[in-house]
């Protein structure tokens, strides 16, 4: 019965140890992410412009479109994402690319409306010269009412 305890301490050790291994990886991507929703509700656009990939592709619920689009929502206030209330992360580093999975609640201004959605967000970021660029940001509504918790 001894081995039970002794293999189950090992074997989280080892997952510990397998999660170090990336998590500074994760950890930037986290960061990056984070930034990116305070430069969307800031309306940086000059920082956005550097760090959304020439080829990026946004997906929203009334259409996708490419990076010049998608800037031109962001500046003309077509969407102004105004707060993102962020609940779960996951991300996925697959060599160059990164996959980050966000739970979150947006608060936006669309049309001139201000709405709250619940979303799973999906960003994909392509490592290159050493630096991470957005490649696509998808949103996909969730039928779950948005959270009451403020976060």
């Amino acid at each position: 019965m001894k081995t039970l305890p002794i293999g189950l301490f090992l074997l989280i050790m080892g997952a510990r140890s397998a999660f170090a291994q990336n998590s500074s990886a994760d950890q930037e991507i986290i960061h990056l992410s984070r930034e990116k929703w305070q430069w969307m509700s800031d309306k940086k656009t000059d920082l956005l412009d550097s760090f959304f990939h020439e080829k990026s592709m946004f997906v929203h619920m009334g259409g996708s479109w490419g990076k010049e689009q998608e800037m031109n929502v962001i500046k003309s206030g077509g969407i102004w994402y105004k707060k993102a209330d962020i609940h779960e992360v996951f991300v996925n580093v697959i060599d160059n690319t990164a996959i980050l999975l966000n739970r979150i609640d947006l608060l936006a201004v669309v049309g001139g409306n201000e709405v709250t959605n619940p979303f799973m967000v999906t960003e994909v970021y392509i490592k290159q010269n050493g630096t991470w660029k957005l490649g696509s940001l998808s949103f996909t509504r969730l039928l779950t009412p948005p959270s009451n918790n403020d976060h």
